[in-house]
C-alpha cells in the first residue's frame, strides 16, 4: 500500500487524492470547525476503511458524553479494526479507542502519547491527547504532553495551535503570565484558533482583569465565529467577564442572543448556560424563565452517566428548573455508578466526587445549606478530577462558599474565599470582594 504524508508529516493509509481532505479534517479539529464533522464523514465514504478515520471518528464520539453516542464509537471501533491498520500511528488509535471503550480513558491517552513521542510533529495525535485528559481533569498531563514536543514544532505549519494547547495548560497550572504571552503568540500565528483566544481569556479571568479581557475578545469574533459550538464557549466567557464588572444586563443578553442561541442538548453548551444562570441568581438576579427549557433538556439526559462534569451541569438545571423528582431520581442513579467505579475511570469520578457534589447541589436548591456544605465541601477535595476548566468548575466553588457563609459557617467561607483567591494570583475578583464584605458584616453585626 502506497503511503502519504498528513499534515504532520505522519504516513496515512490514503490515497494522494484525498490526503487534501484529511488534512483539512485535521485542521478543523485544531481549530474547532464547525465544518470537521461533515468534512471527516464525507471522508469516510470515500474511503470507509481508513481505520485511522473510523477511531478519530469513534473517539469523537465518545467525547460528546452521550450514551447513544457510545454505540457509534462501537460501530466505528469495529469499523477500524476491518479497515486494517496500515501503520503504528494508526494501531495506536485503534487500540486507544478500545481502551477507551473498555471504560479506561487514562490508558487510552498513554498509547497515544507513547505514538506522539515517536513522532513529535504529530499534530492529531498532540491534539488528540489533549482533549482526553481535559476531559479526565489532567491539566498537568495536559502541559508535559505539550512540552515534551515544543522544540520540534519550530517550523510546524500548525505551530500556532500548538501555543494555543500550549497556553491553555500554563493557565490551568497557574503560570499565567506565560500563558498570556504564549497565547496571544499561538493566535497571531493562527488566527482561527479560538482554543488558544479563549486560552487567553481564562487568563484575564483568573487574574481578575475582566476590562481588560472585554478588550481582548472584542474585535475578535471572526476568531470563533467558524467554530463548531464551541464558539458558545467563548460568548460565555465574554459574559462572565460582564457578570464580574456587574453588567448582568449584558450578560444575560449574551445568553439570549449567542451562549443559547441554539437550544442544543449538548452538555458543553448546557454546562456554558447552566453555569451562568447559576452565577446570576448568585447575584441576586432574576433570570425569568430561561430555567425551564434547560432543565427540560437536562431531565431528558439524565440517564446518561458518560461524564461527571455533565451530570453535575445537569443537576445544576435540574435544581434551577425546581424538578426535585428528577433531580432525587438523578442522584440515585449517580449512587449506582459505585457499582462499576473500579473497572471504569469515568464511572468512578462520577461516584466520587460526582455524588457529593450532586447531593449538595441538591441540598442547596432545598435550602438545606448545613447538608449542602457538608457535601461541597466533601466532594472539594478531588473536584479537579471531574474535568473541565478552573474557570468553569468555579461555578461548584461559589456555591460551596455560598452554603458556608447561609449556613453561618463564616470562618470556612473566608478560608474558602482565600484558598480560591490564592489560586488567582492573589488577585480580588468581583465575587470574591462582594463575599468578603458580606463576613465582615456578619461579624461586626454579631459583636
Amino acid at each position: 500500500m502506497a503511503l502519504s504524508d498528513d499534515l504532520g508529516g505522519m504516513p496515512t493509509s490514503l490515497p494522494a487524492n484525498l490526503i487534501g481532505d484529511w488534512n483539512r479534517v485535521i485542521l478543523g479539529i485544531l481549530s474547532h470547525a464547525a465544518s470537521t464533522g461533515p468534512d471527516l464523514n464525507h471522508l469516510l465514504t470515500q474511503a470507509p476503511d481508513f481505520a485511522l478515520g473510523q477511531a478519530v471518528r469513534g473517539m469523537s464520539c465518545l467525547l460528546l458524553g452521550r450514551s447513544e453516542m457510545v454505540t457509534v464509537a462501537r460501530q466505528a471501533h469495529a469499523a477500524a479494526l476491518a479497515g486494517a491498520p496500515a501503520t503504528p500511528r494508526e494501531t495506536a488509535f485503534v487500540h486507544a479507542l478500545g481502551d477507551w471503550l473498555d471504560g479506561l480513558p487514562t490508558k487510552a491517552a498513554a498509547r497515544l502519547q507513547t505514538s506522539l513521542n515517536l513522532h513529535p510533529q504529530d499534530a492529531l495525535t498532540m491534539k488528540m491527547i489533549q482533549a482526553i485528559h481535559f476531559v479526565m481533569g489532567r491539566p498537568c498531563e495536559m502541559r508535559a504532553s505539550v512540552e515534551g514536543v515544543l522544540d520540534a514544532w519550530d517550523d510546524h505549519p500548525a505551530r500556532g495551535y500548538l501555543l494555543g494547547c500550549y497556553a491553555f495548560t500554563l493557565e490551568e497550572t497557574g503560570e499565567y503570565a506565560r500563558a498570556e504571552r504564549t497565547g496571544r503568540e499561538g493566535v497571531a500565528l493562527s488566527p482561527d484558533d479560538a482554543w488558544g483566544l479563549h486560552a487567553v481569556a481564562h487568563v484575564f479571568d483568573m487574574t481578575g482583569r475582566a476590562r481588560a479581557g472585554l478588550d481582548w475578545l472584542s474585535g475578535r469574533e471572526a476568531s470563533w465565529a467558524h467554530c463548531n459550538n464551541f464558539r458558545f464557549h467563548v460568548w460565555w466567557h465574554r459574559a462572565l467577564m460582564h457578570l464580574d464588572l456587574g453588567e448582568y444586563d449584558i450578560a444575560l443578553a449574551l445568553y439570549d442572543a449567542d451562549i443559547r442561541a441554539e437550544k442544543t442538548d449538548d452538555y458543553r453548551d448546557i454546562s456554558n448556560a447552566a453555569s451562568l444562570l447559576s452565577r446570576l441568581e448568585l447575584e441576586g438576579v432574576d433570570v425569568g424563565d430561561r430555567w425551564e427549557e434547560l432543565a427540560e433538556l437536562a431531565e431528558t439526559r439524565a440517564t446518561d452517566g458518560c461524564l461527571a462534569f455533565a451530570d453535575l451541569h445537569y443537576m445544576l438545571a435540574l435544581c434551577g428548573g425546581e424538578r426535585d423528582q428528577a433531580a432525587a431520581g438523578f442522584i440515585a442513579r449517580m449512587q449506582n455508578a459505585r457499582g462499576n467505579a473500579a473497572t471504569n475511570e469515568a464511572q468512578g469520578i462520577i461516584a466520587n466526587p460526582g455524588l457529593q457534589i450532586a447531593k449538595g447541589l441538591h441540598a442547596f436548591a432545598s435550602g438545606e445549606y448545613s447538608s449542602a456544605w457538608l457535601h461541597l465541601n466533601a466532594g472539594r477535595a478531588d473536584l479537579q478530577s471531574i474535568g473541565g476548566s478552573h474557570a468553569q468548575r468555579d461555578i461548584f466553588e461559589r456555591i460551596t462558599i455560598e452554603a458556608a457563609l447561609r449556613g453561618g459557617y463564616l470562618q470556612a467561607a473566608e478560608n474558602l474565599l482565600r484558598d480560591r483567591t490564592r489560586r488567582r494570583n492573589d488577585t480580588l475578583d468581583g465575587y470574591a470582594t462582594a463575599r468578603m464584605s458580606l463576613i465582615e458584616s456578619a461579624r461586626a453585626q454579631a459583636v
